[in-house]
């Protein structure tokens, strides 16, 4: 609120607040967080190759939902709206500006490996790990087992012990992850509000004014209110199916309808030149060196590995929520591998699609991308295939279902963090649902700048929340030998 406050009356006093320390944050931990995701992505692998991994997390042999089910909210929630837009507009714009780790043309067949590749790295192995592999393995250790809080505080007990559980310590762990993952989801709503007041304007000529984008956050937030009130097993689960189904129905229509031919060949192309460069591309810095300034780092590799690591204890909880009944293996290999896997295929086809139209008409894509305009990078992909107005239609109902998902996912989940019950009373529900999407309104009514000051605001937040996690990478793999051998 204070953020939103800072907001409406001097925008130009958080500019600089905000500005100065992205700067801070991204050059003193961007090199630490790089490392940090590459090493829980490496030490995941690891713990699947451990016998203990086979063991049945959740203090129950039956999981609480089908394969189906489990699959689809953990992939609908993580993947959020944000997949869809970006999706279309990040391998554009690393084809037009080409990572500078490659040193290849802009705008040329040889800068589309190089384009795809860094989306999958953003949007892959790395990113998902940290969403919950190893610190949901240590909360459902704890939670379920030694009936600690299912709460990021948890993450501090092989630390701190019970000053982390009950101690003023543990609450200041708890509030920062809340007002991290509020910021992380309060940007989409508000951007997808931006976003969609932008295609209903370029569809359909409805004036894109503030009404039309507040009207359209107060309907978001009544469907994922709505969802999170009646919980995990009903309106999220129900969101989720939504989700899985029109994805795959829309997946499938661009590879038979578009150019199905280039994205197979440029997904297997892209993702063998991804594999080849994992660790270059990883570990990345350019003329940033250990402490200097990020640069191009700072508004990619690094700010997403921030935005992730904000809603790193948040997610855990809710991966450990929906995953009673699975175990250690089956998370990881669901999180760290399949889930990265097919996020990429997503990015594939969408992002590929966008590829191959710009390859054969320079500016078909590029033209209306300009200025790193999402939607409209999205709008002019889906306007090229047969259908486009229905397309473009179903692909604006796609993203809101998938902000919706994460909307009711995290409102459900910082209402559980913030009760002593193990389901969040209603009325806290009601609560958070509500305050995020007015927060995005009050945001967006001081223009696009409240937005992008809140995402930059995002890589602040990572700082502390970061380190709350950094037990993870020893204390999964001590529960998992710890199981190994309690199995033998």
């Amino acid at each position: 609120m204070l953020f939103c406050l800072v907001a409406l009356f001097d925008l130009e006093l958080l500019s600089t607040i905000v500005d100065q320390s992205f700067d801070v944050a991204a050059t003193y931990f961007g090199l630490f967080w790089q490392v940090f995701l590459l090493l829980t992505f490496l030490v995941s692998l690891l713990l699947c190759l451990l016998p203990g991994s086979r063991a049945v997390m959740g203090g129950t042999t039956t999981p609480d939902f089908t394969l189906f089910q489990w699959v689809g909210m953990t992939m609908c929630t993580l993947l959020a709206g944000g997949g869809v837009f970006w999706a279309a507009g990040e391998p554009i714009a690393h084809l037009l500006s080409p990572p500078p780790i490659f040193n290849v043309e802009p705008d040329t067949v040889e800068a589309l490996n190089a384009a795809l590749a860094q989306s999958f790295l953003h949007w892959g192995f790395l990113a998902w790990a940290i969403l919950g592999s190893l610190s949901a393995i240590m909360l459902m250790h704890y939670h379920y087992d030694k009936g600690l809080p299912l709460a990021p505080r948890t993450l501090l007990y092989p630390v701190l012990g019970e000053r982390a559980i009950h101690g003023t310590i543990g609450l200041l762990a708890d509030a920062l992850c809340v007002i991290a993952v509020v910021a992380g989801t309060v940007g989409p709503i508000g951007f997808l509000g931006l976003q969609l007041s932008y295609g209903l304007h370029d569809l359909f000529n409805i004036p894109d004014t503030l009404t039309t984008q507040s009207v359209l956050i107060v309907v978001l937030v009544i469907i994922y209110t709505i969802s999170a009130i009646s919980g995990l097993t009903r309106g999220i689960q129900l969101l989720s199916r939504m989700n899985v189904i029109l994805i795959t129905c829309l997946l499938l229509y661009i590879l038979i309808a578009g150019p199905g031919a280039f994205i197979l060949k440029s997904f297997f192309s892209g993702y063998w030149f991804y594999l080849k460069n994992f660790f270059d591309m990883a570990l990345y810095r350019g003329e940033a060196g250990i402490f200097g300034p990020p640069g191009w780092l700072g508004w990619w590799t690094v700010f997403f590995w921030a935005w992730f690591l904000g809603y790193g204890p948040m997610m855990a909880v809710f991966i450990a929520r929906i995953s009673r009944g699975r175990s250690i293996r089956s998370i990881i290999l669901l999180l760290s591998v399949v889930a990265p896997v097919l996020t990429n295929v997503w990015f594939a086809i969408i992002g590929g699609a966008g590829l191959a139209f710009e390859l054969q008409q320079v500016g078909s894509i590029s033209a209306p991308f300009e200025g790193f305009n999402l939607p409209a990078a999205l709008l002019a992909i889906s306007s090229q295939l047969p259908f486009g107005l229905v397309i473009s239609i179903l692909f604006l109902i796609l993203t809101t279902v998938f902000v919706a998902t994460t909307g009711d996912s995290m409102t459900y989940v910082i209402s559980s963090t913030m009760s002593r019950e193990g389901a969040p009373a209603t009325p806290i529900r009601v609560f958070w649902g509500i305050a995020m999407g007015l927060m995005a309104i009050i945001l967006i009514s001081v223009g696009t700048g409240g937005i992008s000051k809140l995402q930059s605001f995002i890589v602040i937040t990572a700082v502390p929340v970061s380190i709350l996690l950094v037990p993870s990478i020893w204390d999964a793999l001590r529960i998992t030998l710890m199981k190994g051998r309690t199995q033998s």
